[in-house]
């Protein structure tokens, strides 16, 4: 393999391996901060060696096996220093040391999936799962993290610190939870996927519409996962959704970056081979009703339309009333008042909305202005825009709002 700047193929490569190097050593140390340390020695290793001796054939195994030699000197010397303690009566005999071989053979795959499920462990929260998992599983440095979710990098670098703290306190094991815990623990992981992929799909904040390098993380880890647990509907469920989702990204923004909403979009922009990928995910949850498989079959209602008016939104209206019995939560009733004004008239979603208990929330006041617009309720359209572009973060957003609401002036 040859290139011309050494150093870019360290990183390409390293985005690419990070997380199964990092789960590797995770189970050889048995401690996730010190595996993470070894892995950046190890890519310290290559940035030094590469542009010197040239890029390797093979590069991923070779960061591999220079990440097993770390850690073996590691275990090596961590051992030696136990015996010797021993010897002067100041600690109680360990265990023997691991059998190095049998750690080294055992399956990568296992690896990243107990990782995955260590990452994600209920003990930690929300904010520190995210950042934990995109550090470890996600090859993302401390300041990519920060940049995406616009928090000051400090921030980032506690989370991922307390984090790691957290679960070496808690002596929480790099293992797959007992059977009576996976479902749960199954659930935070895909949570925390998910939310990687919203963060990059619609921004909360900052100037840009959409990170889609988020939303190519949250589907690599996904995709990692369904072949890890091939037998998890909500797994391809989910998959199915982000596939589905992505599918849309080149036609969501303009030439300048300016938002595009589904209705107006240019759907020969969309991704076929994302789409295909997503229906072949979606069939793979045939029989399951989980949060995902449902939102991956409306979503796939939106990808089987090839114009916004063919869009079947009687069963996409019937599909987020199976979703507010299956996660209730009142995000889905304002997406089951969208469908149900395009399925059943503006008046109609309009009464969902006006039950709605959701402040703070931008885009309640920009539903609400699209149904009154529907309904000719002009200005009352116009200052419902003008709240949701008070509201929102995001200035992309914000810039499109006023816009709705400049239009209805």
């Amino acid at each position: 393999m040859t290139a011309t700047d050494p150093r870019r193929v360290v990183e390409a490569v390293w985005r690419i391996e990070a997380g199964r190097i990092v789960a590797a050593l995770a189970r050889i140390v048995r401690d996730v901060g010190l595996a993470e340390e070894l892995a950046q020695d190890t890519l310290v290793i290559a940035l030094e060696q590469w542009p010197v001796n040239g890029v390797p054939d093979d590069p991923g195994p070779w960061l591999m096996a220079t990440a097993k030699h770390r850690a073996i000197d590691a275990l090596r010397r961590r051992s030696r220093y136990q015996r010797k303690l021993e010897e002067i009566g100041r600690a109680t005999p360990e265990a023997d040391e691991p059998d190095l071989a049998a750690e080294l053979d055992d399956y990568v795959g296992d690896d990243l999936l107990r990782l995955i499920f260590t990452t994600c462990h209920p003990v930690l929260s929300t904010e520190s799962r995210v950042a934990l998992t995109l550090r470890l599983l996600g090859g993302l440095s401390t300041d990519e993290i920060a940049r995406a979710y616009l928090v000051p990098e400090p921030t980032v670098g506690q989370r991922i610190t307390r984090a790691k703290r957290t679960l070496a306190e808690r002596n929480v094991a790099i293992e797959l939870p007992p059977p009576a815990e996976a479902a749960q623990r199954l659930a935070s992981v895909l949570e925390v996927v998910y939310l990687i992929f919203n963060e990059g799909y619609a921004a909360t904040a900052g100037d840009d519409w959409m990170r889609p390098a988020l939303c190519e993380e949250a589907l690599r880890l996904g995709r990692v996962l369904s072949t890890l647990a091939p037998a998890e509907p909500e797994v391809h469920g989910l998959v199915a959704l982000m596939e589905l989702q992505a599918s849309r990204i080149p036609a969501r923004s303009g030439p300048s970056g300016e938002p595009i909403l589904l209705p107006d979009q240019d759907r020969r922009r969309w991704d076929r081979l994302l789409i295909r990928r997503g229906l072949e995910a979606l069939a793979r949850t045939e029989g399951s009703w989980g949060p995902y498989a449902v939102q991956a079959r409306i979503a796939a209602c939106h990808a089987r339309a090839t114009r916004a008016e063919d869009t079947d939104w009687e069963r996409i209206a019937t599909l987020y009333e199976v979703l507010t019995h299956v996660a209730p939560s009142p995000v889905v009733d304002l997406n089951r008042a969208v469908a149900v004004g395009h399925a059943h008239g503006p008046a109609r979603g309009l009464e969902i909305v006006d039950a709605l208990v959701l402040p703070n929330y931008a885009l309640v006041p920009a539903v609400r202005g699209d149904l009154l617009a529907r309904l000719g309720r002009t200005d009352e359209a116009r200052r419902e825009f003008e709240r949701a572009a008070a509201m929102t973060r995001n200035a992309r957003e914000r810039g499109l709002f006023e816009a709705r609401a400049a239009a209805l002036a």
